[in-house]
């Protein structure tokens, strides 16, 4: 039951005083000096939600603060206006489905001319067709509106047209057609403008298919006496440019720039001015100055007024001034000067939006066409007599009221004057119709219109069948085959019907193809609105490229591929939002998007701006679902908090341990990193403070792998937090091919997409192919920090599914996108309008790599784990055995596969520092908080019909109280993309030493290598190898964190930054005395490096060895050195051998010739990221070998040959040749 808005009554209410430190963030000139309130009903996806806004603090009179501290509501039942057996619209066929269509464009309203010449120019066969089976479709000029309620057609409008000389079948040379054409710039009141806001032409399409097309016909004048004389009109008049954006952000631009120049005049004509009457005067300008400024508006040469500007602030970095008011004037041609006063700051600048003027003028025609109305027939009933006088040369006049069906009145005699009667009682447009200036169309650079038929085959599959649709890709025509490729994607992976549609196509049949983002969403809501039954209701769309602020490419490099919908606040980085929420506002009262507006549809966006990024991205979406994507990183979520700059911070270091703490209590198998900044060491540089520890944390977290990355803090387009933590170079050097996580950002600005002027931290994050994030549900505009708590909080609770609020089960998840969508409707949410400047950046059906449970640990040391006693002592072998279970809890016994075991030792308990010395009420402000213990041990072991047991030895370096220590399983299905997860959380206790360990002295074995073991120490590599450490002791290695017991590596002896590789060493299968550490170096200078490499056995006992290597600049050349054949000379066995600089796979080609230069054999090969080459054998030394034949297979002779080995990279296109010789015995 809907609630009646009139009806709200708040009660009984109490308040409590505050202080303004109280405040805390909250901007204090928002804040009402009464109490506000509404209770408002809204739906989504046919729920019902009501909520409650108020504002809870109220300002004084004598400047003190109080706030609510309780109350009551009382309101009544109402109707909720859902319009939805209006909104069911039946199946149709497009008028574009069939006939021969072709397009021109105009740019101004009024009538128009189109001649037998320019109908050829555009392709039409003149001379062969009937011109009475003509028809002109359009839709006019008009920008669609937001509002679903408002009345826009859903197909292309056919528009009554006239032809002068079509009656006899035949269209001659002096035959033409004369139409009513709505231009692209008419006033909008939504958005304050003249111009439209996506383009500067309106498309009309002629037809060419039998029937008679629609005619003008005459207009019906009423009988009887007459009630009000007309015989003026409302002129109106304006001057307005699109040339800047002020602060690249919203949808207003302005023009006239005073910059050099302080003073700017239009001039305005209004022919037979009723001076009697007021002119109407309105300016809109705008300034960017640090000091306050002000603009004169004159009036033929008279001080009208002074408007003020005031100075930007770091919030408001423009501001604006206007005027609206009457002025008199005693002549027809008015001029408006603006003064700009720059007062103290001479790099001052001021903008002009627009100035109007609407003046009364006599209804006398002067020598051109015009459109004339007179608002005063609103204010009556009856009939209105219409007078024009001096008409000899107006040959007909139109009533333009309804834009495709126009009516006229014929000058027949030329008379000098005509009347006409119409109805009173609402406001109609004329339009005077003269041969003397018939406005001209404009051909398009293309006139032809294919068929196309959306409506009427979108809901149809490949054999005629009518199927609900699931998800919808919106794409630019060049992106379409990477479009089709996610589309084919989700149907195989997530069983989807997903239609792909371009631009160029919706645009053709939703808008007679002006590029309006009104078309999208009403396509999208065509198909929305039409599903067979409620539950089948369109789920997903898909915005396939990149988004900008200008939607007319004024910008060099503009990426406005896919457009989305800006907000008119164009001044303030918290309310002048761009949101993709638009096109999935699906009930009749939404689309204005009001904050009552609940989101239907989950959005996603990928933000391609070319070919090549668009396949790079589906790339990365394909990487995600393929086997070895797979891995126990999918048990993983990081949560990062900024540290505390203010006192005020401190909840976005609570919130966000929290949300830890409640996804450890509500998701056992999850294991959550916790990087609090303020829980590391703060350092001083140059450049301000760092946390050098914290960015090598979440570098390492995210290359190891985690499922979700949680950031709650400042930021900006740079990166995270004051103290640069993460920033655009991290993004770009991330290199988790197949650990791909979600990254949820909820600060300010990390992913403001929409100017491609500045590229941001986080699109470098979602656009790099290497790594980084494969969805981002990201912040686009500086976000309130009471926002992002409750944000936050709310979202986290749908991503892993545990909301009370959804309807899915706890081991099924929502998809990324409908996450952020349930999170933007819930009640917690939805009452503030900063919940749209959140977007998912990605595919908007593609649900997070969660494993299905169940994993559970059954026995320790053979003994039920119901009853054990034991402890996991250090030093103690232990065998852990377990099961992978369905939800019921019975044994998968046809489960076979690979299990991952990580085992932590107990939880730490831990306090941030207080870097930054921040006190409340003389405190400093420190947080406690829990982790999860070192990792003992982190295993891989087989598991065989359901079944698997893990042995290891217990490090010495374990906590020694005895406490619940956390076992993490992931398991892995063999031949199959299925993964379970489980978790043993206070079961195993973990503590004490084993008194009878036996002796150990012995340090663990370590081999070193560079990207693969055929590596010999002194090679060549590039600047971004992998470190190969290869381990092995027969108690296993130590990787508990024990003081001084890391696995590290230590660059050219640099002992204050080691390299620590615990986290990248995995022990062998069913192995634990054997693993490996695979560790991607970044960035190293060109040179000779040595990297030494420390590692300890679980019995504390350290080995070390150290590596060389040669880094060359692969930028500069690729580089092949000690080019060799072994053995030489040969008799019938020989390979050919190289070292090279690159890690990335080479082309390698042997020529042998003879000392002639003859070509007797060629042999090819490709390495595989070490220095020597492959053939493609299975040799794990990759060698290519020769056998002494030439090509066709024949015994050469024996003596000396030359041969030239060519190595090609593609990735740097560069190849390199030596020559060397060889000799046959």
């Amino acid at each position: 039951q809907a609630v009646d808005p009139s009806s709200v009554r708040v009660e009984n209410v109490t308040f409590a005083t505050m202080s303004r430190r109280d405040l805390k963030q909250l901007a204090i000139e928002t804040i009402p000096s009464r109490l506000t309130y509404s209770l408002k009903t809204s739906m989504a996806r046919d729920d019902m939600y009501a909520y409650f806004v108020m504002s809870p603090i109220i300002k004084e009179a004598n400047g003190s603060f109080k706030k609510v501290t309780s109350f009551t509501v009382s309101y009544s039942n109402g109707r909720l206006i859902t319009n939805r057996r209006g909104q069911q619209r039946a199946i149709t066929n497009s008028v574009l489905s069939s006939g021969q269509w072709y397009k021109f464009y105009v740019d101004k309203t009024g009538v128009h001319k189109i001649s037998k010449n320019f109908l050829s120019q555009m392709g039409i066969p003149v001379d062969i067709i009937d011109p009475r089976t003509l028809k002109l479709y359009g839709n006019g000029g008009n920008m669609i509106p937001y509002a679903n309620s408002e009345p826009y057609p859903i197909d292309i409008n056919e528009n009554a047209i006239r032809i002068i000389g079509e009656s006899d079948g035949v269209f001659h040379d002096s035959d033409y057609i004369l139409f009513y054409a709505q231009g692209p710039h008419e006033f909008n009141e939504e958005s304050n403008t003249h111009i439209n806001c996506y383009t500067d032409k309106t498309y009309y399409y002629i037809n060419v298919s039998p029937g008679n097309g629609k005619r003008i016909q005459p207009f019906m004048q009423p009988t009887g006496p007459i009630d009000l004389d007309i015989n003026t009109f409302q002129d109106y008049r304006y001057h307005e440019l699109d040339e800047y954006n002020l602060v690249s952000v919203g949808r207003r631009w302005f023009g006239d720039k005073f910059d050099v120049e302080d003073v700017k005049t239009f001039d305005f004509s209004f022919p037979d001015l009723v001076t009697t009457e007021p002119v109407n005067l309105k300016v809109f300008v705008a300034g960017t100055s640090e000091t306050p400024t002000s603009m004169t508006v004159k009036v033929n040469n008279d001080n009208i007024t002074t408007l003020p500007l005031l100075a930007i602030t770091d919030s408001n970095l423009a501001t604006e001034a206007s005027f609206n008011n009457n002025v008199s004037v005693n002549s027809s041609n008015i001029s408006v000067s603006l003064i700009y006063d720059r007062g103290s700051n001479p790099s001052a600048l001021a903008y002009v939006d627009y100035v109007s003027l609407e003046a009364t003028r006599a209804l006398k025609f002067s020598g051109q066409q015009f459109t004339f109305k007179n608002k005063a027939v609103t204010q009556m009933s009856g009939i209105g007599q219409y007078t024009v006088t001096n008409t000899s040369q107006v040959h007909e006049i139109w009533n333009v009221t309804d834009i495709y069906n126009v009516t006229n009145l014929v000058n027949t005699d030329n008379s000098p004057s005509l009347s006409f009667t119409s109805s009173l009682g609402t406001l109609k447009s004329y339009a005077l119709v003269t041969p003397l200036n018939y406005y001209e169309p404009i051909l398009a650079a293309n006139s032809t219109v294919y068929n196309q038929n959306i409506k009427g085959n979108i809901f149809k599959n490949a054999q005629g069948e009518t199927i609900d649709i699931d998800y919808i890709i919106v794409t630019p025509t060049s992106l379409k085959g990477q479009a089709e490729r996610l589309a084919q994607i989700n149907r195989v992976n997530n069983n989807l019907n997903v239609k792909v549609l371009t631009l160029n196509e919706i645009y053709a049949e939703f808008s007679t193809s002006n590029p309006d983002i009104g078309a999208i969403r009403n396509l999208v809501k065509y198909v929305y609105d039409n599903a067979s039954s409620p539950d089948k209701r369109l789920k997903y769309l898909c915005l396939f490229g990149d988004g900008s602020f200008d939607y007319k490419d004024r910008i060099p490099n503009n990426t406005n591929l896919v457009p989305s919908w800006h907000a008119y606040n164009s001044f303030n980085l918290t309310n002048s939002f761009i949101s993709d929420d638009f096109y999935g506002m699906m009930d009749f009262n939404e689309g204005d998007m009001s904050i009552s507006d609940k989101l239907d549809i989950a959005v996603g966006r990928i933000l391609a701006e070319n070919y090549q990024s668009a396949t790079e991205l589906v790339d990365k979406i394909e990487r995600y679902y393929i086997e070895a994507s797979f891995g126990s990183w999918r048990n993983n979520f990081v949560v990062i908090s900024d540290d505390v700059n203010e006192a005020w911070e401190e909840i976005l270091e609570e919130t966000t341990d929290e949300i830890g703490d409640e996804v450890t209590a509500e998701k056992p198998f999850i294991n959550v990193t916790k990087i609090h900044l303020d829980a590391f060491q703060q350092e001083s540089s140059a450049g301000g403070d760092r946390y050098p520890a914290v960015n090598v944390a979440i570098k390492n977290a995210l290359e190891t792998g985690a499922l979700v990355v949680n950031y709650f803090g400042h930021g900006g387009e740079d990166g995270l937090a004051h103290e640069r933590v993460f920033t655009k170079p991290d993004a770009q050097e991330l290199n988790n091919v197949c650990k791909l996580n979600c990254f949820v950002t909820v600060t300010c600005e990390f992913t403001k997409f929409d100017n491609p002027l500045r590229p941001t931290a986080g699109e470098y994050t979602y656009w790099n192919k290497d790594g980084g994030a494969i969805g981002l549900i990201t912040t686009t505009r500086q976000i309130f920090v009471q926002v992002g708590v409750a944000f936050n909080t709310v979202l986290e609770e749908y991503l892993f599914s545990y909301s009370d609020n959804d309807s899915y089960p706890d081991h099924e998840y929502p998809s990324m996108a409908e996450s952020l969508r349930l999170t933007k409707i819930d009640p917690a949410i939805s009452s503030t309008l900063q919940r749209r400047l959140v977007f998912f950046i990605g595919d908007p059906a593609m649900k997070l790599a969660f494993p299905q449970p169940n994993i559970v640990l059954t026995k320790i040391n053979d003994a039920p784990i119901s009853g054990t006693t034991d402890v996991l002592q250090a030093l103690s072998r232990v065998k852990l055995s377990g099961e992978v279970v369905d939800l019921s809890g019975n044994t998968l016994t046809n489960y076979n596969g690979v299990l991952s075991t990580t085992i932590y030792d107990k939880n730490i308990q831990r306090q941030t520092l207080g870097n930054d010395g921040v006190r409340d009420g003389g405190q400093l402000i420190i947080m406690d908080f829990e982790t999860l213990g070192p990792i003992i041990f982190r295993g891989q072991s087989t598991v065989t019909n359901g079944q698997f047991d893990i042995e290891f030895v217990v490090p010495r370096d374990i906590g020694i109280p005895v406490g619940y220590g956390k076992v993490s399983f992931y398991a892995k299905k063999d031949g199959a993309l299925e993964d379970q997860a489980g978790a043993s959380v206070n079961q195993v206790q973990i503590g004490g030493l084993n008194p009878n360990a036996p002796e150990d002295n012995i340090g663990p074995v370590i081999a070193a290598y560079m990207n693969d073991e055929s590596f010999v120490s002194g090679g060549i590599t590039n600047s971004s190898p992998n470190l190969l450490v290869k381990l092995e002791d027969e108690n296993g290695i130590n990787t508990a964190s024990g003081i001084g017991h890391d696995i590290v590596g230590i660059l050219d002896g640099d002992e204050a930054n080691p390299f620590i590789l615990n986290d990248y060493y995995q022990t062998e299968l069913d192995d634990y005395q054997r693993g490996v550490v695979n560790y991607p170096l970044r960035d190293l200078e060109p040179g000779l490096h040595t990297m030494t490499i420390k590692a300890w056995d679980v019995y504390n006992n350290s080995s070390t060895t150290e590596i060389q290597f040669v880094v060359y600049d692969e930028n500069q050349q690729l580089i092949i050195e000690n080019v060799l054949n072994y053995p030489n000379p040969f008799v019938n066995y020989t390979e050919f051998w190289f070292n090279h600089n690159s890690s990335e796979s080479l082309d390698v080609l042997v020529q042998v010739f003879t000392v002639t230069g003859k070509l007797v054999r060629t042999l090819s090969g490709q390495t595989n990221t070490g220095e020597c080459c492959d053939n493609g054998a299975s040799s794990l030394s990759r060698e290519i070998i020769w056998d002494g034949r030439d090509d066709f297979g024949d015994k050469i002779g024996k003596g000396v040959y030359i041969y030239k080995l060519t190595v090609h990279s593609a990735a740097l296109n560069k190849t390199v040749e030596k020559i060397e010789k060889l000799v046959i015995l």
